[in-house]
């Protein structure tokens, strides 16, 4: 039990950031990258036993791991490398399942991220978010062929487990973003009793 609170305290230490959107960032990215070795089981266990294929996504994992890292050294850098880990392991996936996987789902929550990770003055958010457009409208005609086919019955199968894992990801990072809201809800009317009870002793 001491073992699972220390390697929990350390994770904390490592996502922590005095930035809260930086912090939210590194959160996601860790979320991804531990849950990334399950995928090619999830894989196996509902969709189909070639597996090999979905060992593609293994290939981004060390981008989602070091974005804690980055951000303490550059909030924005480490929100860059995560968008550029997200989309871009979705353009992987998608050449390698080919777009009736349903695997472009996962532009939907890069999409999520572009908005709210960046401030409204750091334009490279839209640039992501037109990348992510981008890659979803032209899926269809850049990515005719996949690079290994399944039956219908599997690609069935793999948009159903696709959309799950999309959606359970859209939700945590909108839990994420409703915490830190809330909490800086709480800093906001703490200091507002701070205040007022200051001002009621200068009165008196």
């Amino acid at each position: 039990m001491d073992s699972i609170r220390r390697w929990m305290a350390a994770l904390k230490d490592y996502t922590v950031n005095s930035d809260p959107r930086a912090e939210i960032a590194a959160k996601v990215a860790l979320i991804v990258a531990f849950n990334q070795p399950f995928y090619p089981l999830y894989f196996r266990w509902a969709v189909s036993p070639a597996v090999l294929p979905s060992l593609v996504t293994f290939l981004s994992t060390p981008f989602f791991a070091i974005v804690p890292t980055v951000m303490k050294r550059s909030t924005l850098l480490g929100r860059v490398v995560l968008l550029v880990a997200g989309i871009g392991n979705t353009v992987l996936c998608l050449v390698v399942f080919g777009p009736q996987s349903g695997v472009g789902v996962f532009l939907f929550p890069c999409l999520m991220l572009s908005v709210l990770l960046f401030r409204r003055r750091e334009r490279i958010g839209f640039a992501f978010a037109a990348v992510a457009f981008a890659v979803h409208v032209l899926s269809d005609s850049a990515f005719p062929a996949p690079l290994h086919a399944y039956t219908e019955q599997e690609y069935a199968a793999l948009r159903r487990l696709n959309f799950l894992s999309a959606a359970g990801l859209t939700v945590m990072i909108s839990l994420l973003f409703a915490n830190a809201s809330e909490h800086d809800e709480e800093i906001r009317e703490a200091r507002g009793s701070v205040n007022r009870h200051d001002s009621e002793e200068t009165r008196s």
